[in-house]
């Protein structure tokens, strides 16, 4: 197959991947591009995750190890939602690693040691940027009257900002177990 740039295929090859669609072409490959950056950062959160999974030490260790294969899957399961609906309309998608690493937007941590609650807390970071990807591509999606999307989208969001506030409870829940509580002005 002849390179592109990853967006689209030429020649005999764009027939052989052709799906009809009522959407513009040129709002698939808008579409698909947000499509592509987004399974390459939801990878790129799937491999952390599983990383910080396997890495995870302390006296929390089986609650957050749990809990970060539970998210793990939940991330998995989207890659192949996210690459078949660009499919599904007609466009093309990751096909490599390397295509991972050029479109991902989340930064890869590639530490020796990291502390649980400051894989945590990187966590809850990525699922916030990543939710925040997903809005502009509900936008781009909206834009181009791409609805079945758009509501794809939307379940997504849901999820990251479920992942969001787990993660963000144990993090702000550490700190606060450290910080004195104050007494009351009654006591």
């Amino acid at each position: 197959m002849a390179k592109n740039g990853g967006t689209q295929p030429k020649g005999r090859e764009n027939e052989a991947l052709q799906t009809p669609t009522d959407l513009g072409r040129k709002g698939v490959e808008e579409i698909t591009g947000e499509l592509r950056k987004l399974l390459a950062d939801t990878f790129a959160l799937y491999v952390k995750t599983k990383n910080f999974h396997w890495h995870m030490s302390g006296k929390h260790f089986r609650d957050y190890h749990l809990l970060l294969d539970e998210h793990g899957d939940q991330i998995f399961a989207m890659t192949d939602d996210i690459a078949e609906r660009a499919r599904k309309i007609g466009g093309t998608t990751i096909h490599s690693i390397s295509e991972i690493s050029k479109n991902q937007r989340l930064k890869d941590n590639n530490e020796e040691f990291v502390a649980p609650l400051d894989m945590l807390a990187e966590l809850s970071a990525d699922n916030q940027a990543l939710t925040r990807y997903f809005r502009a591509a509900h936008e781009v999606c909206e834009k181009n009257n791409d609805v079945a999307t758009t509501s794809l989208i939307e379940v997504w969001i849901d999820q990251t900002e479920r992942r969001t506030w787990f993660l963000s409870e144990i993090v702000n829940a550490s700190e606060a177990e450290s910080v004195p509580l104050r007494k009351s002005a009654s006591a």
